[in-house]
């Protein structure tokens, strides 16, 4: 682990499994670490970032394969959880922080909670972790959303259209078996979701995909009925349109922590 300081920021890596993670720690106040999601970066997230470091101490850094971080061998879901694991493991803060997650991160952050919630004081969940009744992707779904893969790749993000498309049916399956990880977690746990999550167009995927992200959330709040739940009306670009308000709601929601 290296350590450098950039005026009140600290910058330092941690090193596992082959690959090196950049980590950046800023602010005051109650601990919190924000894990980000797929094809995204703590340089993506830099508005909500700068705003929770008014009064939080927050920890952020980059997944393998993302802004600064070093490539990897493989790109899974079990080596993005091992990431966060190593990134918690390698942390001394004053308190157990609240654990943020935004979209894979939040599922990331939901699985890590639930093997070690003594280590944490809450979980807020971003556009993520959302148990769905059925999978996502359907044979109907796989080209539209391989092209999608395609076309979103960024020079920040090493994973292929194919790391990132065999990612997304992996991610079906996490969160078809995620509730079981929720009964777990004993610990405050709010969501922040989208309300069109895949957009508001009336063709196409975007009426179901939108139709099974409600029913998710609406069946977590059944099973797991501390979970507390807020919606934006946005898409899954919620991180980047409305940061003001999310961070708000994060402060609000954190009191319970």
């Amino acid at each position: 682990m290296a350590d450098r300081s950039d005026n009140s920021l600290t910058w330092f890596t941690v090193r596992h499994d082959g690959v090196t993670l950049p980590v950046s720690r800023g602010g005051r106040g109650r601990p919190l670490v924000l894990c980000p999601g797929l094809s995204c970066t703590q340089a993506d997230l830099d508005e909500l970032i700068g705003l929770l470091r008014r009064d939080h101490d927050v920890v952020a850094f980059d997944l393998r394969g993302h802004g600064s971080a070093s490539p990897a061998e493989r790109y899974s879901f079990d080596a993005f959880l091992s990431d966060l694991s190593a990134v918690m493991a390698a942390l001394d803060l004053p308190s157990a922080p609240v654990l943020v997650g935004y979209s894979l991160g939040a599922d990331l952050a939901v699985h890590y909670a639930a093997e070690c919630s003594e280590t944490l004081a809450g979980l807020v969940l971003i556009d993520g972790a959302n148990p769905l009744p059925e999978p996502f992707l359907t044979d109907a779904d796989l080209a539209e959303f391989r092209a999608m893969a395609e076309e979103g790749a960024t020079p920040d993000v090493s994973l292929t259209a194919e790391d990132v498309f065999v990612l997304g049916l992996e991610m079906d399956v996490v969160r078809g078996g995620i509730l079981y990880r929720y009964q777990r977690i004993d610990l405050p746990v709010h969501v922040i979701m989208s309300t069109s999550i895949a957009g508001d167009g009336a063709e196409g995927r975007a009426p179901r995909h939108n139709r099974l992200w409600r029913a998710g959330v609406e069946r977590l709040l059944r099973e797991r009925p501390h979970v507390s739940a807020d919606w934006i009306d946005a898409d899954h670009g919620l991180v980047f349109t409305h940061v003001p308000d999310i961070a708000e709601i994060i402060r609000s929601r954190l009191a319970p922590c």
